[in-house]
C-alpha cells in the first residue's frame, strides 16, 4: 500500500507500537479521525474524550460507550450532536460548558480551559490506560508527535480550526498525563482541507476564482485566511506571482509552511499570522486578495471592508463562501423521508458570518464593481477520504436504526456501481475595487 493511501487507524496504531504503548486515552473533536480505530482495535483505547463535536457517527464507538466522554457546549451544534450521540451511547458520558457558543472553529482550550482540563483527567482517572517513560519529539507513519509529562498515556489529536489547538491545556494535562500532541497532513483539519483541495470540481472553482481575478504578470495576491495553505501551493503552480497568505491559527500556518516546503514551495509563498478583520498590511498593498470559506466564521461585512481596503485601485477581491441556503445531495437511492433529513446542509456559520447570497449583496455594498456572483458545486466521491466521512458523520447522527440499515444498503450498491457521490454548492463572488 502507498503510504500516502494507508489508513488513518494504522497510522495511529503504528505509532502506538512505535513509542511501546499498548492504550492510551484519546481525545480529539473530530471523532471520525479516531472512528476507525475505536471500531477495529478498542483494546488500545483507554478512554475517548470528544470535545465540542460538530459531527459525530456513534456506531464505531459502540463497544467504547462507557469509556468515551463528550463536551459540548450550551449553544451551537455541538450541543445537539452530543444530545443525539449520547441517546445511542446511553453509558458515554457527556459535560456542557454553560454559556459556551462552540462552533467548528471554537477555541475550546483557549475560553474554557480549567472546566476542560477538570472534565478530562477527572473522567480519565476512572479509565485505564499505559503509563509510559517517554519525552521528546519526532515522526512516524507520517504522524508528528511530541511528548511531555508523565502518567497515564494520553494522545491529543488537532482541532479543526482552533487557533490555540491544544496549547493552553497542556501544562494542566501534562500533570496528569504522558502527553502526546500529534499533527501532520494525515489528521485533524489539515487532512479535510487537503482532501478538499485534492476534489477536481473544488480545484475547478479556485480555478475560476484566479481566471476572475485575473492576475497579471508581478501582481501580488493575497489569501485571507489560508488554513494549510492548500490552495496557495494550487496557486503557485497556476500562476508566477508574489503570494501572501495569512491566518490566525498558528498550528495550520506551521503545518502550512511545513507542506509547501516538502513540495519545493517554500520560497514562493509567504506565511504570516493575521486576522480578517484586521490585516496587518498597509492600504493598497495588494493587486488581487482572495478568501475561501473563512467569511463564515468572522464578522464577514468587516472581513470585506479589510481586503478592499488593502487591495490597489483597480485590483480584484474574490470570495467563497459555504451555501447553507442551497440543498446538498447525495447521489443515492433512498426513501424520501431520508432524503428529506439529508438535504438541507448543516447550519455552521457564526454570528456575523456569511454563508449564503447575501454575499452577492454585501459585495455590492462595499462598492466592489464589475461583479461576478455564481454558486459552484463541489462534488466529492472518495467515500474513504477524510472531508467525506466529516459530511457523512452528520448525516449518520440524523438517521434511526432502521433509516441507517436504508441508507448503508443504498451506499453499498451506489459503491459498487461506481456512482457513489455526493455534492454540495459554495457562493462565490469576485470584484474591482474603483479606480481612484
Amino acid at each position: 500500500m502507498p503510504p500516502d493511501e494507508m489508513p488513518l487507524s494504522d497510522r495511529l496504531i503504528s505509532l502506538l507500537d512505535h513509542l511501546g504503548i499498548g492504550r492510551a486515552h484519546i481525545a480529539s473533536q473530530i471523532p471520525s479521525d479516531i472512528a476507525g480505530l475505536a471500531a477495529a482495535n478498542p483494546e488500545r483505547v483507554g478512554g475517548i474524550v470528544c470535545v465540542t463535536p460538530v459531527r459525530l457517527d456513534p456506531a464505531p464507538f459502540a463497544e467504547l460507550g462507557g469509556r468515551m466522554l463528550m463536551v459540548a457546549g450550551e449553544y451551537g451544534p455541538s450541543v445537539e450532536v452530543v444530545r443525539r450521540a449520547t441517546e445511542r451511547l446511553p453509558s458515554a458520558q457527556r459535560v456542557i460548558l454553560d454559556g459556551y457558543e462552540a462552533q467548528g472553529w471554537a477555541d475550546v482550550a483557549a475560553e474554557r480551559t480549567a472546566e476542560l482540563v477538570a472534565a478530562m483527567t477527572g473522567f480519565l482517572a476512572a479509565q485505564v490506560a499505559d503509563a509510559p517513560k517517554l519525552a521528546g519529539e519526532g515522526s512516524h507513519a507520517g504522524v508528528s508527535y511530541r511528548i511531555e509529562g508523565s502518567g497515564a498515556a494520553l494522545i491529543l489529536l488537532p482541532f479543526f480550526l482552533a487557533a490555540s489547538q491544544w496549547a493552553p491545556a497542556a501544562p494542566a494535562l501534562v500533570k496528569h498525563f504522558t502527553v502526546i500532541t500529534v499533527g501532520g497532513r494525515h489528521l485533524g483539519g489539515v487532512a479535510m482541507l487537503e482532501a478538499r483541495a485534492q476534489a477536481p470540481s473544488y480545484r475547478a472553482m479556485f480555478r475560476g476564482l484566479v481566471d476572475a481575478m485575473a492576475p497579471r504578470p508581478g501582481d501580488t495576491m493575497l489569501d485571507v485566511g489560508c488554513g494549510a495553505g492548500s490552495l496557495d501551493r494550487r496557486l503557485a503552480e497556476m500562476v508566477d506571482n508574489p503570494i501572501t497568505a495569512i491566518d490566525p491559527n498558528t498550528f495550520l500556518l506551521r503545518e502550512a509552511a511545513t507542506l509547501a516546503e516538502a513540495e519545493g514551495l517554500g520560497g514562493r509563498i509567504d506565511f504570516r499570522p493575521g486576522n480578517a478583520e484586521a490585516l496587518p498590511f498597509p492600504d493598497v498593498s495588494f493587486d488581487c486578495v482572495f478568501s475561501v470559506t473563512v467569511l463564515e466564521e468572522c464578522d464577514a461585512d468587516k472581513a470585506i471592508a479589510e481586503m478592499v481596503r488593502v487591495a490597489r485601485p483597480g485590483g480584484r477581491i474574490a470570495v467563497a463562501v459555504r451555501a447553507i441556503d442551497l440543498p446538498q445531495w447525495w447521489n443515492l437511492d433512498v426513501p424520501e423521508t431520508i432524503r428529506r433529513k439529508i438535504t438541507p446542509p448543516p447550519q455552521s456559520v457564526g454570528a456575523g458570518g456569511v454563508a449564503d447570497a447575501s454575499l452577492y449583496r454585501r459585495m455590492k455594498r462595499a462598492r466592489l464593481g464589475d461583479l461576478v456572483s455564481y454558486p459552484s458545486l463541489i462534488t466529492l466521491d472518495r467515500p474513504d477520504g477524510p472531508i467525506w466521512r466529516y459530511r457523512e458523520d452528520h448525516v449518520l447522527s440524523l438517521l434511526t436504526t432502521d433509516e441507517l440499515r436504508v441508507w448503508h444498503a443504498a451506499r453499498d450498491k451506489a459503491a459498487a456501481e461506481g456512482t457513489l457521490l455526493a455534492a454540495h454548492a459554495l457562493h462565490c463572488c469576485v470584484g474591482t475595487k474603483a479606480a481612484g
